[in-house]
Parts: C-alpha cells; sequence; structure tokens
C-alpha cells in the first residue's frame, strides 16, 4: 500500500465522521439553545426548493414553538437560525424595537392571541426580507407607527383587534405589500371619522389624512378668529372707556365756578387799553 492510499483511508473515515457530526449536530440542537417553555425542532423546506447541494442544503432553520407558554415578553436567547416562531396565546404586551434582527431565516412569526396593544417603527427591523407570514390577529393593538409595516413583504394578520382608524392606520395599511387583504380584516373600534366606528376600514372610502388635516385647519381659523375678536373687542373697550374718561372730565371743568372779575381789574384793563 502506497503512503496516498493509507492517507486516504485514514481521511476519508474522519471526513464521514465529521460529516456525520455536523448533520446531527444540525438535526439536533442542543437543549442549551431553545428558550425556556419553548420546543425547537429542526425545520426542513418544501421538495420543491433547491438550497444547494450537500447535507446543509436539506435543512432550512428550526421551528421554535413557544405556544401557550404564559410568557409576557418575547424571548431573548432566540436560536439565530430560528425560521418559524410560534409565540400565539401567550401575554405578550410589547414588541420591542429590533427584538427580531438577529433572525435571517425567519419566515413565519405567529404573534396571535396576546396582549399586544402597538408596534414601534423598528418592530420588525431586521427580518423584513425573509419574513412570509406574521399573524398578529387576536391582540389588542389600537395604533401603530406609520412605518411598522413599510418594508414588510410578508402576508400580514391584523384582524379581531380594537383598531383606532385614523390617518397613521392608513398610512401604516397603505406602505404593506399586502395591504387591501389586511384593510378588509380591520374593523374599526373607534375613529377619526364618526360613520367609520364600527364598521371595516374600507366600507367608509374617505381619506382620513386628509380630514385630519381639514380639521387641523379648522382649528386653527377658529383660532385666529377667536384672537382677532378677541383683540377687536379690547380696542372697542379701549376706545369706549377713554370716550368715557374724557366725557368725565370735561363735565367735571364745567362743573368749577367761574371766577368772578374785580372793578380794579376791570379799570387796569381799560388803562391799559
Amino acid at each position: 500500500m502506497t503512503p496516498l492510499d493509507l492517507w486516504l483511508s485514514r481521511s476519508i473515515p474522519m471526513c464521514l465522521l465529521l460529516q456525520s457530526l455536523v448533520l446531527m449536530a444540525l438535526c439536533f440542537p442542543s437543549a442549551s439553545m431553545c428558550p425556556k417553555g419553548c420546543v425547537c425542532q429542526r425545520a426542513r423546506p418544501d421538495p420543491g426548493l433547491h438550497l444547494g447541494p450537500g447535507p446543509l442544503g436539506l435543512f432550512l432553520g428550526l421551528n421554535v414553538t413557544c405556544t401557550g407558554s404564559r410568557l409576557k415578553e418575547i424571548p431573548p436567547d432566540l436560536p439565530p437560525d430560528t425560521a418559524v416562531l410560534r409565540l400565539d396565546h401567550n401575554q405578550i404586551m410589547a414588541v420591542p424595537d429590533h427584538v427580531f434582527r438577529g433572525l435571517r431565516l425567519l419566515r413565519e412569526l405567529n404573534l396571535s392571541h396576546n396582549a399586544v396593544e402597538t408596534l414601534e417603527e423598528g418592530a420588525f427591523s431586521g427580518v423584513e426580507a425573509t419574513l412570509q407570514v406574521l399573524d398578529l390577529s387576536h391582540n389588542r393593538i389600537t395604533s401603530v407607527h406609520k412605518d411598522a409595516f413599510a418594508r414588510l413583504k410578508a402576508r400580514v394578520l391584523v384582524d379581531d383587534n380594537p383598531w383606532h382608524c385614523d390617518c397613521t392606520l392608513q398610512q401604516a395599511l397603505g406602505g404593506m405589500a399586502h395591504n387591501h387583504e389586511a384593510a378588509a380584516r380591520v374593523l374599526c373600534r373607534s375613529s377619526e371619522l364618526q360613520e367609520q366606528e364600527g364598521r371595516h376600514f374600507l366600507a367608509v372610502d374617505t381619506d382620513l389624512c386628509n380630514l385630519a388635516k381639514r380639521t387641523t385647519d379648522y382649528a386653527m381659523l377658529v383660532t385666529m378668529f377667536g384672537w382677532f375678536a378677541m383683540v377687536i373687542s379690547y380696542v372697542v373697550y379701549y376706545v369706549r372707556q377713554n370716550q368715557e374718561d374724557a366725557r368725565r372730565h370735561l363735565e367735571y371743568l364745567k362743573s368749577l365756578p367761574s371766577k368772578p372779575v374785580k372793578p380794579n381789574e376791570v379799570e387796569d384793563i381799560s388803562t391799559v387799553v
């Protein structure tokens, strides 16, 4: 046996062993990687999805399931290769900015049946390009930042929330890739437009942003008119007060007794003349 054959006979089993270890690590993630109260399982892609040759191409991240775990916040220690994250039926009240930034494989996020009340601009920062499905249904969301969904390409479910329909919500829905489907599911619990309350967002064809602008312009006009009326009233009061003071002063002067002229003063005046 040549030295080359000997080297190959030793190297090939070693390579196979390393490949098997990598494959096992991918298939069976360490328990320390999985957040407390969650179950982590390796996900497989659709058969038609091509990820390239080799064993690494057979897998597409982790399925992390935290359903009904009584979580009050989003776990901070999510595995970086999480692809599907189920956080439904918990008590989560907020989605902090950039909380999903490190999850570059995340394609499905389920936050339904929680207590989320609002969403800020950076709530889904870092997963805009990969996220395909975002479920926010059955929460307590009343308002969102106008750019909360701006760069998302995902299909977003937002039904069964107590929405306040205003210009900001209109801008947020308008920035979504599938905005018509999402907007069709929005039921206005309250609204800037009274006739829209209790109805679906698309039921009333009104530009709420122009409505807000008109309302603001009207308020400014009323305010300016109020100031103008106050100034005019002050000027009128000032003029009338001065007239009254002048009249009283004139009456006072008229009421003063005239000084009588003495005879000697009359003779002096005649002599001078």
